[in-house]
């Protein structure tokens, strides 16, 4: 999870992707959101797509195929094009 181990616990749950951990909606007063009720951010929710206004170099352009994370943006921005 590329977490500091003293922010590991001694066990780790992850689910798939179209999967949320924990209570039911039942179990929660809705009433006080002003929307639904949201899960904690999973692995999942760390791969976004990456939209840039330019080709990206060769590098780059591979890792791009694969499992992309939000944080990567910043380095793509600085160092992921021609």
């Amino acid at each position: 999870m590329e977490l500091p181990e003293d922010r590991m616990g001694d066990l780790v749950v992850a689910s798939a992707r179209n999967v949320v951990l924990g209570r039911t909606p039942a179990y929660h007063d809705l009433t006080a959101l002003a929307g639904a009720l949201r899960s904690h951010g999973g692995r999942y929710e760390e791969m976004v797509p990456l939209l840039f206004s330019e080709p990206l170099n060769a590098a780059y352009a591979t890792r791009a195929a694969g499992d992309v994370r939000n944080f990567d943006i910043f380095e793509f921005t600085c160092n992921g094009t021609h």
